[in-house]
């Protein structure tokens, strides 16, 4: 099991990505843009969105406004991106995510990172990446759920780099730490805005805010 947060400390960049784990979820979002770093989350009716901070400097909207998180009858989704409406409308995670690819930012083409999670406990997880040939890989994992403390960790990249490298191999299994530790462990530079849902209760900090 990895050590989550030496894990972040270790990792100046590892984009967005979201960690699920017996009644706790994290979503964080990462920038070195200014366009990117120019956000915060707030709170919706179902869940959270992201907003410009200073809407003067926003530049192009496309991949960095979205609704992350949302809650439906079927569980709690969680994405990188507007696949987050996909899935909700189509009510099939699965289904959904084979309409959709990574997403169209050459050279980096981020990947699309997606959670669901359901009542009992269970989870499934994916990530859209693509492949040397330009092709799309669509990969998909299921589990029944964690014990508590523990958890499963999926981002966007790997690190830092140019182009920026996509996330490979299985979600880490990793622990699950306190929100506020989690936020402490991401770096100072390029952290944006942390999501946490702890039994039920969220918590939203915001770089810009002052959190």
């Amino acid at each position: 099991m990895t050590d989550f947060l030496s894990f972040l400390r270790g990792n100046p960049y590892p984009g967005r990505g979201i960690a699920v784990g017996h009644e706790r979820v994290y979503y964080f979002i990462m920038g070195r843009s200014e366009n990117s770093r120019n956000r915060v989350f707030e709170e919706t009716e179902d869940g959270i969105r992201t907003r410009a901070f200073d809407e003067s400097k926003m530049t192009d909207p496309s991949l960095v406004i979205y609704h992350p998180v949302r809650r439906t009858e079927r569980g709690l989704i969680v994405t990188n991106g507007d696949q987050t409406d996909t899935i909700r409308d189509m009510g099939d995670f699965r289904a959904a995510l084979m309409t959709r690819t990574f997403e169209p930012d050459a050279p980096n083409w981020t990947p699309r990172i997606s959670a669901m999670l359901c009542g009992d406990g269970s989870f499934e997880l994916s990530i859209l990446k693509r492949s040397p040939d330009g092709r799309c890989v669509r990969e998909f994992f299921a589990y029944e759920g964690c014990a508590p403390g523990e958890g499963r960790f999926l981002s966007t990249y790997r690190g830092d780099g140019n182009p920026l490298p996509s996330f490979a191999g299985e979600p880490m299994e990793i622990d699950l730490p306190e929100p506020e530790a989690v936020w402490d462990a991401l770096d100072g530079a390029n952290k944006v805005a942390l999501y946490a849902n702890v039994h039920g209760t969220v918590k939203l900090f915001n770089k810009l805010l002052g959190d």
